[in-house]
């Protein structure tokens, strides 16, 4: 599976990061669901991870956002397999 390379700002910096199309999606519905924008949802998980890298914490972040509530990206076509 390819990974997608996206560019983002945070606090005024410019980064990329590089993550699978699924968790861009997922992200982005959870962008969504928060009403925030990509770039607001990731600077928080930036701000929170510690050590961890950032792709890494992203993709904890997912994970979180699916166990903790039962259907917290419901009806945005995260977890759909792909064909």
């Amino acid at each position: 599976m390819a990974l997608e390379k996206r560019s983002l700002r945070l606090t005024g910096h410019a980064t990329s990061m590089a993550l699978e199309p699924q968790f861009w999606a997922a992200l982005e519905a959870l962008a969504a669901r928060r009403q925030t924008s990509l770039a607001s949802l990731v600077r928080e998980i930036d701000l929170a991870r510690g050590d961890a890298g950032l792709a890494s914490a992203c993709r904890v972040a997912v994970l979180k956002a699916l166990t903790e509530s039962p259907s917290p990206l419901a009806g945005e076509g995260v977890g759909a397999a792909d064909g």
